[in-house]
């Protein structure tokens, strides 16, 4: 009788597992600056970044420090007008990017704190590009249509004005904490060195542990990526954030499996649970190479946001969520933060930004680092 109770009670809790709402507890966690919102804009990809560069710094110099996001999208703007024109207009204009487009930035430009630059116009509290990207597209649609039959240079001078206008002018010289700075000086406090970083990403099309360009729209500067074997991506996601480093992810968001509203992102296994999945813990796929792979070539994938990776949660059963920092505010998902499966990292991560002294020393000889 005891062991026909035992069975019954073993059933009752396995069915119960399935019903159970997720109960989060943190097991890695690495100092980050607060979240913000990036407003209505598609500058995710300098928020992320911008992020990272934060706990970076925290990191390097055990300081923190508000960066300003819109210094670096008011100077990688006149990158992608360039590109667009010269290009006759044969490229998308957006106001996307990725992760390494703010390291170019950084590496021309300098840092500087938001106080010095917020971008905000006039009395503007949120960030609203809007006018300004409709602006800027339509200009750069005359002057690929080039009315006049020859191309005047004032054309990058009329953009640069727009960007003046909206974001505002930027700064040469500033005081900050008391102490006189241009852009590249506050850049040397910071300890950032641009060509310290690698993004990594994953996909057969490609040579494994070689740098390629990825095909998707944002990479409009062509940036190069260096391909690991799926497991061997996650393994370092997972190394670099057990060392104490965080990363800048480029992911996909779309699924309406990525939740903001509860702050999950997950896969599951069945799509009948595709609703329940966002309260309740239910089986997840097993994402394999293959799969990532077909769901990147059939457009199920797509880079449609950056955020940032800054440690993992567990819930009640032990299964591991990696914890990103996003740029939707404090309201969306857990305080501003997602819990996203291993499941979906494997699936949905299209790169990954990091140190690469975050790297194990047999992925930098397999990379040439």
């Amino acid at each position: 009788m005891k062991k026909i109770i035992f069975s019954f009670l073993s059933i009752f809790a396995a069915n119960l597992g399935y019903t159970q709402a997720y109960e989060f507890q943190t097991i890695k966690e690495i100092n980050c600056t607060p979240v913000i919102s990036q407003g209505i804009t598609g500058t995710c990809w300098s928020f992320s970044t911008t992020s990272f560069l934060e706990s970076e710094i925290i990191r390097l110099t055990g300081k923190p420090v508000d960066l300003s996001e819109m210094y670096t999208v008011r100077n990688t703007y006149p990158k992608k007008a360039e590109n667009y024109v010269l290009r006759q207009g044969k490229i998308q204009f957006s106001e996307g990017g990725l992760a390494h487009d703010v390291l170019n930035s950084v590496a021309q430009n300098g840092l500087v704190p938001n106080s010095v630059y917020s971008g905000l116009n006039g009395t503007a509290e949120k960030h609203n590009h809007t006018e300004l990207q409709a602006l800027l597209e339509g200009m750069l649609k005359v002057f690929v249509e080039n009315p006049g039959k020859k191309l005047s240079p004032q054309w990058k001078e009329a953009a640069q004005a727009v960007l003046d206008v909206y974001l505002g002018e930027n700064p040469t010289e500033f005081i900050y904490d008391g102490k006189k700075y241009t852009p590249m000086t506050f850049l040397a406090t910071s300890k950032i060195d641009p060509k310290a970083y690698v993004s990594l990403t994953s996909f057969t099309n490609e040579p494994f542990y070689k740098p390629f360009i990825l095909n998707v729209p944002d990479n409009f500067s062509n940036g190069s990526f260096y391909n690991l074997p799926l497991d061997e991506f996650i393994r370092a996601i997972d190394e670099a954030l057990e060392k104490g480093y965080t990363l800048s992810l480029d992911c996909d968001v779309s699924e309406p499996t990525f939740s903001g509203k509860y702050g999950v992102a997950v896969v599951p296994e069945n799509e009948t649970d595709a609703k329940t999945i966002l309260t309740e813990i239910k089986p997840e796929k097993k994402i394999t190479q293959e799969f990532r792979q077909q769901e990147f070539e059939n457009l199920s994938t797509q880079d449609d946001h950056l955020m940032h990776i800054v440690g993992k949660v567990k819930d009640q059963n032990g299964t591991i969520y990696y914890k990103v920092k996003n740029s939707w505010g404090e309201t969306s998902g857990k305080n501003g933060f997602m819990y996203m499966s291993v499941s979906y990292m494997r699936l949905k991560a299209l790169s990954v930004l990091v140190h690469k002294d975050a790297l194990t020393a047999a992925t930098k000889k397999s990379l040439g680092l």
